[in-house]
């Protein structure tokens, strides 16, 4: 399992990819791989969104992250996980989040891959600031947590 989160731009697939050569080497092992990429919208409420910042308290959002991809490897019968996440300054287009879920079947990896990315966007300690045309505003509740 590998957690990370991230001050500079990746290439999700490219991650993913490498990941799967890697660390999961015996070809067969798994027979499903569910993938999310969230990646930053130019609008929000109506305006358009230049740029965002996430930020974040390193060690309580390690900690965090860490514990739900163990709880979700408690609940489904996963194989392999890779969940990366940005911080910092982050433009329309640019990858946020990356949760990879390898199982023996769709079903576990669907579901884990889902539970991971609903925590994620509502109890990470991972706060937005939007910045607009002359102004920047802080999201609030659900829309100020982790992107997806």
């Amino acid at each position: 399992m590998k957690i990370e989160i991230r001050d500079a731009a990746f290439d999700p697939w490219r991650e993913v990819q490498d990941y799967q050569e890697q660390c999961l080497a015996k070809p067969g092992k798994y027979g499903a791989t569910a993938v999310f990429v969230g990646t930053m919208r130019d609008f929000n409420a109506g305006e358009q969104i230049h740029s965002m910042y996430l930020e974040h308290y390193p060690e309580m959002t390690q900690g965090h992250l860490q514990q739900i991809a163990q709880e979700a490897a408690r609940r489904w019968e996963i194989l392999d996980a890779l969940l990366l996440h940005r911080v910092g300054q982050v433009f329309p287009g640019d990858p946020i989040v990356c949760v990879a879920i390898w199982s023996a079947h769709r079903a576990a990896a669907y579901e884990a891959n889902r539970f991971i990315m609903e925590d994620l966007k509502s109890k990470s300690p991972i706060w937005k600031k939007e910045h607009l045309a002359g102004r920047q505003r802080w999201l609030t509740g659900d829309e100020g947590k982790s992107c997806s």
